[in-house]
């Protein structure tokens, strides 16, 4: 009960959670849409932005820096989609390509300013918690930060859930009944982005696709309908929030995010086990008509 009254579990907590709530549904979009290795790898995408918009301003701002992921995240988007215009590359060889590129830039230039002069004035202190998270640094700021943008997020899902719901599961019908597929298709890539560079603090560049796309996963194996699906994604990502949160204050040494998608990775293989739709649940429906 101690940890329940800690001032920074209660932040940690809170900050994790509302992420947890905005990137269940949002991850939910992209995993039905075969956009889930799209989501990876802005996600590693995003930690050169977050390098250079310290080298350019000297500050450790959370909104700074979440402006420097989100236009990295961007970068890294566009010039995937421009490299798959050559056919002989598939679209796996070009993630690949841009995953490791874009994150070992940010590992670049992060060795740079280590001990450059130029930078001795500005704390550095925190930049290498971006690369595994570590939601212990998480601030009031950065947690009214999330909330912000979560409440965007949320919001416009809410607004164009119709019509995101037909763009991602028939977009041909979608663009013959005059539905704008291509604002749709940025609308998504938006979303997915600013949760990206708004999560990567609390769960880093390496591990803030798991936490778009695992829920997503594990609510998949309780129900086919879209919107139950999407309430039980957020749903397990605050459970997986919260839970990862109290083990790793309860734990000295274990890091949050890891925490967090360890426990998300423990429901998600119940639910592929135990779910109505999973492993044993066929197989009992299975055995259910042939008796």
């Amino acid at each position: 009960m101690d940890i329940l009254m800690n001032y920074t579990f209660q932040i940690v907590a809170l900050g994790s959670v509302i992420l947890a709530v905005t990137a269940g549904p949002v991850g939910a979009f992209s995993v039905y849409k075969g956009q889930s290795l799209i989501g990876d790898a802005i996600g590693h995408s995003t930690f050169p932005g977050i390098i250079l918009a310290y080298m350019a301003f000297a500050t450790r701002s959370p909104v700074v820096l979440l402006m420097g992921a989100i236009a990295a995240g961007a970068a890294s988007y566009a010039l995937i989609q421009l490299a798959h215009r050559d056919k002989r590359l598939g679209l796996d060889a070009n993630l690949a390509i841009f995953l490791s590129g874009f994150f070992g830039l940010g590992m670049a230039l992060k060795s740079f300013i280590q001990g450059n002069p130029d930078y001795a004035g500005a704390s550095q202190a925190g930049l290498g918690t971006y690369i595994f998270g570590q939601a212990a640094y998480m601030l009031e700021v950065d947690v009214l930060l999330i909330s912000a943008v979560s409440a965007v997020c949320l919001t416009l899902l809410l607004l164009f859930y119709k019509e995101l719901k037909l763009f991602v599961f028939d977009a041909e019908y979608a663009e013959v009944v005059g539905l704008p597929c291509r604002l749709l298709h940025i609308l998504l890539l938006v979303m997915t982005i600013a949760v990206i560079g708004i999560g990567i603090k609390a769960v880093g560049a390496i591990l803030i696709s798991s936490f778009l796309i695992i829920p997503c996963v594990a609510a998949n194996q309780w129900s086919n309908n879209f919107a139950r699906v999407l309430v039980l994604s957020s749903l397990i990502g605050a459970v997986s929030a919260l839970v990862g949160t109290y083990i790793s204050t309860l734990e000295q040494g274990m890091s949050t995010g890891p925490s967090i998608i360890l426990v998300a990775s423990l429901i998600a293989f119940f639910s592929i086990l135990f779910g109505t739709k999973g492993i044993l649940g066929r197989v009992l429906k299975r055995r259910a008509r042939n008796g």
